[in-house]
């Protein structure tokens, strides 16, 4: 089944690593640098919902973070050196939650939707540090050890335990004090649309200060006012954030001279006439050029929340972000002293010994969920379903990445083996509803099979389409448990958010199969695309997918 070189052996996958490193990755279905000294929006067209970003003690280098709940690792760390071409460095939590031995178990299986919601990233006293709000368990921290945020991170740091908090950004004060602010979430709390502002220590590890209301927007255009990001500048205290909802909210900046308000506030970013609607929740950065960005996001349904730059405007006292408070579709670049072209990482030869920065699992990862291999696969182990499955929203080991552009199309080589009836594995494009093909071997023999499913989350059963039967294309012949292969390429492409599956043996000649499936996006998180590899036997040996190569083109 590998036909790669035999270059790709461990030792020479070692001496790559250097190298792998520092490649430069431009996406074939998405780079919003024209080359002309402008760009286009949105600058990552991928789920980076609630993004927020901080510039380093260079100047010269940005760090974005986003929320990336129930999914590990989580808190996505991405680096630019011009705010438009973005690259995926690291993440800053590699299980939920390191050091919380209960909350550590309870993500062991996939809680959808729960878990790191919008987080904030600031330098503060020579490392970086992270907040974010769990709204079940309370306000979270981590902070780097020393101070690369594309290296480790330490264990976090619960600094207010509860329920209900979310969206939180702390403030370190020219004297050395630390405010907190945060939004609150109604489906813990049984109240939204304030914000409220406390101390924190001044190592940002406890409160030791009570919630102050600062902003409530119930009853009026405001609601939903939540994602709230504290700044400083020029004496006054700042706290942006979005409001009027996801899909069709604005973004509000306000002021005070303390930090426990009362604050002024102002409309400075909506979507008015253009086609970019909800454009809020994100970050300012001031640049060493003297220049100002937001960064934000924008709902796109099954595609999820995908991140804008504009510029902003300050001659008004206020900062009014886009074009005259409009978001742009294509502007000026910002200034800075690099010119590289760079995206996030989508196609994965699975050359190295770690697994690639685009990939998430669906829950704490567990070493039986898939490792790398020596022979330039990835290899995912059948997870075994509970007795009495309906659908596949609880697996844990889907490798997932997100998706990529409006338009795009997957392609994987890959060999499933079967140790036992029942055991199936293939790709799936994931959300609340999903649609999967699939091999599953049945006596012998495999079928081709399409696994779909609307209103997953609620329990709904599955559907299955039996699309051909295949022959093994190799078969074990030692006596002791041996098993079956199949050697396939599969292949997805989505348009418009609707999508078809093809396959073939060789990977040249592709046959279309099944039937269009509308994507449609998880909990709080846009559609992701993978591989998934489950059985239905609780006490067979595991079978597994062994993917060679997946490649994202148009």
């Amino acid at each position: 089944m590998n036909n790669k070189p035999t270059t790709r052996k461990w030792l020479c996958l070692a001496a790559m690593l250097p190298l792998m490193a520092t490649a430069q990755y431009k996406s074939q279905v998405w780079s919003p640098d024209l080359g002309n000294g402008t760009y286009k929006n949105p600058v990552i067209n991928a789920d980076y919902s609630d993004p927020d970003v901080c510039v380093g003690p260079s100047g010269e280098d940005y760090y974005m973070t986003a929320s990336s709940f129930q999914c590990t690792p989580g808190l996505p760390i991405l680096h630019s050196r011009d705010l438009v071409n973005w690259e995926i460095v690291g993440y800053a939590l590699k299980q939920l939650y390191t050091g919380h031995p209960d909350l550590l178990k309870h993500f062991d299986t996939p809680q959808h939707g729960n878990g790191v919601w919008a987080p904030s990233i600031r330098y503060h006293a020579g490392e970086y540090y992270i907040y974010w709000g769990d709204p079940d368990h309370g306000v979270f921290m981590v902070k780097t050890r020393g101070g690369n945020p594309a290296g480790e991170w330490e264990a976090p740091v619960c600094v207010i335990e509860g329920t209900g908090y979310i969206d939180t950004t702390p403030l370190w004060d020219e004297d050395g004090r630390c405010y907190l602010v945060n939004g609150w979430a109604n489906s813990r709390a049984k109240f939204a649309s304030v914000l409220t502002v406390r101390e924190l220590s001044a190592d940002g590890t406890r409160a030791i200060g009570q919630p102050v209301i600062v902003f409530d927007g119930n009853g009026t255009e405001n609601r939903t006012c939540e994602g709230p990001k504290f700044y400083k500048r020029d004496g006054w205290y700042w706290i942006m954030c979005p409001a009027g909802g996801v899909p069709t909210g604005f973004q509000l900046a306000m002021r005070s001279k303390s930090p426990y308000g009362p604050y002024e506030h102002k409309i400075v970013l909506a979507q008015g006439k253009t086609d970019i609607n909800g454009p809020h929740q994100g970050g300012w950065v001031h640049t060493k050029y003297g220049e100002d960005w937001f960064l934000h996001f924008q709902d796109k349904e099954a595609y999820g929340r995908v991140v804008h730059l504009n510029p902003v405007d300050w001659s008004t006292g206020w900062p009014v972000m886009g074009k005259k408070g409009e978001p742009v579709a294509v502007y000026q670049k910002p200034k800075a002293a690099a010119a590289t072209v760079v995206n996030p990482v989508e196609s994965d030869e699975f050359n190295a010994p770690v697994i690639g920065k685009q990939w998430q699992w669906q829950a704490n990862y567990d070493e039986k969920f898939g490792v790398p291999t020596a022979f330039g696969t990835f290899r995912i182990y059948t997870h075994k379903l509970d007795q009495g499955w309906k659908n596949l929203w609880l697996v844990p080991n889907m490798l997932l990445q997100k998706t990529p552009a409006d338009r795009f199309t997957v392609t994987t080589k890959l060999r499933f083996t079967s140790k036992a009836d029942g055991q199936f594995g293939g790709l799936i494009m994931m959300g609340l509803d999903y649609s999967a093909l699939v091999v599953r071997r049945m006596g012998k023999e495999f079928q081709l099979v399409q696994m779909t499913c609307k209103a997953a989350d609620k329990g709904k059963p599955q559907t299955e389409q039996v699309l051909a039967t295949l022959k093994p294309t190799a078969e074990d012949k030692t006596e002791y448990k041996p098993g079956i292969h199949e050697d396939i390429h599969l292949r997805l492409s989505v348009d418009n958010s609707k999508m078809h599956f093809a396959w073939s043996r060789d990977g040249k000649k592709f046959q279309p199969c099944g039937d269009e499936f509308q994507m449609k996006e998880g909990k709080w998180i846009g559609a992701k695309f993978g591989f998934v590899s489950a059985e239905t036997d609780p006490k067979c040996d595991r079978g597994w997918v062994e993917a060679d190569w997946i490649r994202v083109t148009p």
